[in-house]
């Protein structure tokens, strides 16, 4: 290292909450460390674990029970007035959109909850959809049956805009979409034009552009939950998150790194 100063960023985001989700005193010992909480201009993150999953789950009872309206009518002085009636979950159909680890966890979740799975991605097998307890059907069979699509893909090239206008349009009226995985996934002017016409309904944590900005169409559309991209943001991800972290930078500063990417021969 020489003399040269040792100078560490670490990445807030926008919550603020790197500081006290681990202690710094140990690398801020060796190092300068210097916290950004400003949000990069391109996507791509860290990985969210079991919260992603949550989020979709609560997500999908927030819209199906019109909690956010109730919410918001009793904060003005009312009750049920005005508050649409909402469905269960029980007997309702969940299409899961990318059955890996997060989607497969979702499944189990709708298990629990009595309702039928199915699952489209261009790579699952009938084996692994009926270890995750759903069916695989193609994917326009599932829009067209399911009151619920979440979607639990990677953002590819081959992925981005995989529901646009014509699977909305193949989507069965008043059905939900979720999204808690990459705001291009969807085709967004599509989707605020189905929002706008009420033929279905959306809940969404991730946008094509993030912060969402002002004066965008999904603020002031209607039939659409909306959270800041909260899919990752629980308090245990960001402890185990920085506290990793300081490890790894320590261990390097050690000349011992851990956590490689390529294999030590």
């Amino acid at each position: 290292m020489g003399s040269m100063p040792v100078r560490v960023a670490v990445l807030d985001d926008w919550q603020g909450l790197a500081r006290e989700a681990a202690d710094w005193a140990a690398l801020e010992c060796r190092a300068e460390v210097v916290f950004f909480s400003a949000p990069f201009a391109s996507e791509d993150g860290a990985d969210s674990g079991e919260a992603t999953a949550e989020l979709a789950l609560g997500l999908i009872i927030a819209a199906a029970r019109s909690l956010p309206a109730g919410d918001a009518a009793i904060r003005a002085g009312g009750f049920q007035a005005g508050v649409p009636a909402g469905f269960q979950l029980a007997g309702k159909t969940l299409g899961i959109i990318g059955l890996g680890r997060l989607g497969a966890r979702l499944a189990r979740y709708a298990v629990a909850l009595d309702m039928k799975i199915l699952a489209w991605s261009q790579n699952l097998t009938d084996e692994a959809a009926a270890a995750a307890g759903a069916i695989r059907v193609g994917k326009y069979e599932l829009l067209a049956a399911a009151d619920v699509v979440s979607l639990h893909l990677v953002l590819s090239a081959r992925t981005r805009g995989i529901i646009g206008a014509a699977e909305l349009a193949a989507m069965k009226p008043g059905a939900l979409l979720v999204n808690t995985a990459r705001g291009p996934l969807v085709d967004e002017a599509a989707l605020v034009a189905a929002l706008s016409t009420g033929r279905i309904r959306a809940a969404l944590d991730v946008y094509d552009s993030e912060p969402l900005p002002q004066g965008h169409p999904l603020r002031a559309c209607p039939h659409v939950v909306l959270s800041p991209h909260l899919g990752y943001g629980t308090m245990e991800t960001f402890r185990a998150f920085y506290r990793q972290g300081i490890e790894n930078v320590l261990a390097f500063l050690d000349g011992v790194p851990v956590r490689r990417l390529d294999p030590i021969a």
